[in-house]
């Protein structure tokens, strides 16, 4: 029997040095004030910058991507499916009023391709320049057996500081709020097993156009990333609430941060709902209710404020370059329904 090396068994420790190499650009381009050290260590350094902070305290997200990356594979896009990873995770601590501080991601396939996994990994750290975060570590791993073909899976996690008065909990919401959009870019990351399923039962052509782009390009919009701009929306104007918009729609997440006496009534007309969002109802045949419980349809991340600074939240966000619209505000719940949308259509 001849003598048996690891890359006999399917993984190639050459490959897994080029690629740290390679993406170490990019990874340095995340630096920001609290790096130390750089990656290829066991471990990612980070000075809390307590300096600022009274009582300071640590926020945390972990996610993944979910099956949008299968359509990330049968589309070969790979350039940017890194940046929904840090959006679902980032998006997640700013909803606290925290201000992200590093992330690291765990990459894991069955044979490790240099070229496709770099293009992951820009795009990662791509996401953490926009959420104001460094890349500071991450792990990758070479699974044979595990995974089979062109499938891998992304995950990651990230860190945020946040002064613990300044915690946003929504438990001083009231009656009278008013509540704000912000604009989604599509579907995000939220619910593409059933997007798959309509594209095989439909037989979609992906290079269909609607309006400008296709299908494709439409469905594989990287999710944005409101990390910065709601942390300094926080620091300059009282949110009371924050809801990021994920699996369960509009309908399952602004509900989360509602105190028990509080409900919302949304009002479908103040925006035009996408025409992505057109086209995953009318090819799969979905009720307008269930895309409200479903899909963001428009709307990633929301925001709850008092009446009287609503003007000024949505110049703040303008001059920071969000799209954001008032939606909706709060009322009393007296029937136990913490959510009632007006104009919903059929």
């Amino acid at each position: 029997m001849k003598s048996l090396t690891y890359k006999d068994a399917g993984v190639d420790i050459d490959a897994g040095n080029e690629l740290i190499q390679r993406i170490k650009p990019a990874v340095e381009s995340t630096r920001r004030e609290g790096c130390v050290g750089s990656i290829g260590g066991f471990g990612g350094l980070f000075e809390v910058p307590i300096d600022r902070y009274k009582k300071p305290l640590l926020v945390s997200g972990t996610d993944g991507v979910g099956t949008k990356l299968k359509l990330a594979i049968d589309m070969g896009a790979y350039d940017t499916i890194g940046i929904d990873l840090v959006a679902m995770c980032a998006n997640d601590v700013a909803v606290l009023g925290a201000e992200a501080l590093f992330f690291l991601d765990y990459y894991a396939t069955g044979k490790l391709n240099v070229d496709c996994a770099e293009q992951i990994i820009k795009g990662i750290a791509r996401g953490c320049e926009i959420a104001g975060c460094a890349l500071i570590g991450g792990e990758t791993a070479e699974m044979p057996g595990v995974y089979s073909g062109k499938d891998f899976d992304l995950a990651g996690f990230c860190v945020g500081i946040v002064e613990k008065d300044r915690v946003i909990t929504g438990e001083h919401i009231k009656a009278g709020d008013k509540i704000i959009a912000l604009a989604s870019s599509g579907p995000h990351s939220n619910e593409y097993s059933l997007i798959r399923k309509i594209i095989e039962t439909s037989k979609t052509d992906l290079s269909e156009m609607i309006g400008l782009n296709t299908i494709g390009e439409l469905l594989i919009e990287p999710t944005r990333i409101y990390a910065s701009r709601l942390w300094i929306l926080s620091q300059q104007i009282q949110v009371l609430g924050a809801a990021h918009i994920t699996g369960g729609g509009i309908m399952e997440n602004i509900p989360r941060i509602l105190p028990d006496d509080c409900a919302v009534a949304l009002d479908c007309s103040t925006w035009d709902i996408p025409p992505i969002f057109d086209w995953i109802q009318s090819t799969g045949n979905i009720r307008t209710e269930e895309m409200f419980r479903t899909f963001n349809c428009g709307v990633g991340m929301v925001v709850i404020v008092r009446a009287d600074v609503c003007d000024r939240v949505l110049t703040c966000l303008d001059v920071l370059g969000e799209y954001a619209w008032e939606i909706g505000e709060v009322v009393d719940n007296t029937n136990g329904k913490t959510i009632t949308v007006y104009n919903i259509g059929e």
